[in-house]
């Protein structure tokens, strides 16, 4: 903070001189106004000389009027360039104590509406916690300063979690959300922290955040992780275990949390056959692969370069904007026919069966940039389980 006041001080001294200078200039111009009576005192005193020597008849009436031009001469050199004297109507002492009282106030001001707080909790995160526990002082002291920062509220509430307080978190969680929207990732957190604050206790509005939080993402991994714990712990395994299976399908193969979960699917298992269950075989979800014939419009195949890049991939329509599946080709290999699958996944969690809807897209980029490019052609949304061939042609300009 001390470069801060450092700063804070030298703006003050700016402010100061706006107000001191006047002051200054106000002793100088008194000063040259004391000179200026100085020399019309010796301009009277020297006329006053030469009116007795007159009368003395020592000089004669033109040797008078010669001396007296002379001596007004002397008073114009001397006077010469002098200001006209400045009348203040504020006078001198109120300059002199708003000098004091700027400093004052504005210290008041900034310690009741600043954010010297803010400050030095900005210093405090650029260096790395020592702890979990100095963690969370930060963090609360964040929370505290920015109360209406969903994405504070949203690390505390995660802190709180891992430093096992699931009560506090579920408070946090619920200001979250009426921040953020109810949002499936908040909702299912919320729902997660409820549920442990309640001692493994299932309850009504647990049920009612998970239900909502799948009910806008059926994906949403949090509600299936929790409801896959619920069932477990009520001996229901077979859900448990479909729980867990629509998870796991869910997370990256270099997830860590994967062994874990094989884990619980796995004695899920032997509790349901021991039991004398029989564990049901969750159903294959087919892979989905969409065929698209890709042409260049005529007009421009005279604009275009047989090496210009050419970018053809889906996107979900209500999804991540990031491609789900892509596939590179130039504009010598137009006319084309691709697939696009699974297997051409970008991320192994965005998959074309994870989306009901897509929508293709074919771009020339002369620059090999998939994000941008001079010419694109775009389809309109079209089901993942669409088997028919789909054309599409590039005819539109890039912007």
């Amino acid at each position: 903070m001390i470069d801060f006041w450092l700063a804070a001080g030298l703006l003050l001294l700016v402010a100061l001189s706006f107000l001191l200078i006047p002051v200054l200039r106000g002793r100088r111009a008194q000063l040259e106004e004391d000179r200026t009576a100085l020399n019309v005192a010796l301009y009277q005193e020297r006329v006053a000389e030469l009116q007795t020597q007159q009368e003395e008849g020592v000089l004669n009436a033109e040797q008078m009027d010669t001396g007296r031009a002379e001596a007004a001469r002397e008073l114009l050199a001397d006077t010469e360039g002098v200001e006209a004297p400045r009348v203040s109507r504020l006078g001198k002492p109120l300059p002199l104590l708003a000098a004091v009282l700027v400093p004052v106030l504005g210290l008041g001001l900034y310690l009741h509406f600043g954010a010297s707080d803010k400050v030095e909790l900005t210093r405090e995160f650029a260096q790395a916690p020592q702890s979990m526990e100095e963690m969370t002082r930060r963090l609360e002291r964040a929370v505290a300063a920015q109360p209406d920062s969903a994405e504070g509220l949203y690390f505390l509430g995660r802190t709180y979690m891992a430093q096992d307080r699931p009560g506090d978190a579920a408070k946090i969680f619920e200001r979250t959300v009426a921040l953020a929207g109810r949002q499936p990732e908040l909702l299912g957190q919320w729902a997660q922290a409820q549920y442990f604050a309640d001692g493994k206790k299932w309850s009504d509005k647990v049920q009612a955040l998970t239900d909502e939080a799948l009910k806008a993402d059926p994906k949403e991994v949090t509600s299936l992780g929790l409801l896959g714990i619920a069932a477990f712990e009520g001996e229901r395994y077979q859900d448990a275990i479909d729980y867990w299976n629509r998870l796991l399908a869910q997370l990256p193969p270099d997830d860590k949390s994967r062994v874990a979960l094989q884990g619980g699917i796995t004695r899920a298992a032997e509790k349901l056959e021991a039991s004398g269950g029989k564990v049901a075989q969750a159903p294959a979800v087919k892979a989905a692969v969409l065929k698209v014939h890709v042409d260049l419009a005529p007009e421009l195949k005279a604009k275009v370069l047989p090496g210009d890049s050419v970018f053809i991939f889906a996107r979900a329509i209500s999804g991540p904007p990031a491609p789900l599946a892509a596939k590179r080709l130039t504009v010598a290999d137009l006319p084309a026919t691709v697939e696009l699958g699974d297997a051409d996944a970008m991320m192994p969690q965005l998959k074309l069966s994870n989306f009901p809807e897509v929508q293709l897209v074919a771009r020339i980029s002369r620059a090999g940039q998939p994000t941008a490019g001079e010419w694109i052609g775009r389809s309109q949304p079209l089901a993942t389980s669409t088997t028919a061939q789909q054309k599409l042609t590039i005819d539109t300009p890039d912007k």
